[in-house]
């Protein structure tokens, strides 16, 4: 429990250079005491020093001047206490860069590519600014300054280095560094990215056949399987089934900063899942099978112009690059083919659980981005079935009136008469 001590100085009474103190607990005795002593002394000052113990256990002193104050941190501590904040002024100071190596450091379970990406945003945009800093000085309008400044010109970057901020700073709450998250800028968080273009069908055939012959299969699978570019690259001989016309998605290759090429599962449990390959293009995936594949089961399916070895990323983004401008459609990314087939998917009538499978998604929210399409769909069928309606004949309002037994207006007459 907090308690406050009267802590009195002042100059001897029989020799004024010399200072002495005396501490008093705060008790009827005690300020009693703190008094006397004080009557004693020359020119004496009182201080209130508040002392404590953090969870950790660690004794903590705060003074001050005034008994007032010392009161109203004694309540406020006591009722962070209770709740498990009282927090060690000594750790709030620890500087804001070194908690966030340590952070990085312990972060195990982030992929590769998230890795990559945490350290790019630390370096570029959050240590630079609050990095020199301690993890407790960081403040509320500090945050909302730091996000106002990259959102300007770069919302979508704010937004990440956002959330990554105050996940950091989260962990420090539950580390007993500070008592409050200061990031509380109300939908910082949210990216606002506009919606990815959508190629239709005979543009993914025209970007298929604008790529060089051994690397035409990527477009494929990309659109009518919706593979990531991950998933593509990491597909071998024995994840396909030619007779069956499946894919098995059990690896994913990407090029990382730090290691260069790693080949590693899907992150999730539901980026490991079995596609099967629609009849349209599957004997293109047979030819390409056939022709440029080794018969080795961990032969990789895309392969350089001499074949053999797996292509290099940088090789299928420049044929990317020169197919789309080709074509013309140089705002298509390789990614948007896979937004494209599952927007494809969506128009056929597919529920939110089936595009979630095909896609890979764990969770339902980033199938129903798709959703839109099923409505686009829903206003052909509305119009599909009026259609299947017969044709009635057309009765004019006013006969159809008088036929109901109905009475013909004022206005209906001078009209007949005009």
């Amino acid at each position: 429990m907090a308690h406050i001590t009267y802590r009195v100085t002042g100059r001897h009474p029989d020799d004024p250079e010399r200072r002495i103190t005396g501490r008093f607990r705060n008790t009827d005795r005690g300020k009693a005491a703190a008094r006397a002593f004080a009557d004693t002394l020359k020119d004496p000052s009182t201080v209130y020093d508040v002392e404590y113990r953090t969870v950790e256990g660690r004794k903590v002193t705060k003074t001050f001047d005034r008994r007032k104050d010392a009161d109203a941190y004694v309540s406020t501590t006591e009722a962070d206490k209770l709740r498990g904040v009282v927090i060690d002024p000594r750790r709030a100071r620890i500087i804001f860069k070194d908690y966030v190596d340590r952070w990085l450091a312990a972060r195990h379970d982030l992929a590769e590519s998230t890795g990559d990406l945490y350290r790019y945003l630390l370096d570029r945009y959050i240590v630079p600014t609050f990095g020199p800093t301690s993890v407790g000085s960081v403040s509320p309008s500090g945050v909302r300054a730091w996000h106002a400044s990259i959102a300007k010109d770069y919302p979508t970057t704010a937004a990440k280095a956002y959330r990554l901020l105050r996940e950091i700073l989260n962990t420090a709450v539950a580390d007993g560094i500070i008592v409050r998250n200061p990031c509380q800028v109300k939908g910082a968080g949210q990216e606002k990215a506009p919606e990815r273009p959508v190629a239709t069908i005979a543009e993914v055939q025209a970007l298929a056949e604008a790529m060089p012959d051994h690397l035409r299969i990527a477009v494929l699978l990309a659109a009518w399987c919706q593979l990531r570019r991950g998933e593509l690259l990491g597909l071998r001989r024995r994840h396909i089934d030619p007779l069956s016309g499946r894919i098995t998605i059990s690896s994913t290759r990407i090029t990382t900063k730090s290691r260069g090429t790693v080949e590693k599962a899907p992150k999730t449990d539901a980026g490991r899942r079995t596609l099967t390959v629609p009849p349209n293009i599957l004997s293109q995936l047979r030819r390409h099978l056939d022709e440029y594949v080794g018969a080795e089961p961990e032969a990789p399916l895309l392969v350089g112009e001499r074949g053999g070895a797996a292509v290099i990323p940088g090789v299928l983004q420049a044929a990317w690059n020169r197919a789309r401008v080709k074509v013309g459609r140089p705002d298509l990314h390789l990614h948007d083919l896979r937004h494209s087939g599952l927007t494809w998917a969506a128009a056929t009538g597919a529920s939110t659980r089936e595009l979630m499978r095909r896609a890979g998604h764990a969770s339902p929210q980033a199938a129903l981005r798709y959703q839109h399409a099923t409505e686009d769909r829903d206003q052909v069928l509305a119009e599909a079935l009026a259609k299947l309606a017969p044709k009635a004949p057309v009765v004019p309002i006013e006969k159809a009136a008088v036929a109901r037994g109905g009475r013909r207006s004022p206005d209906s007459r001078r009209i007949d008469a005009e």
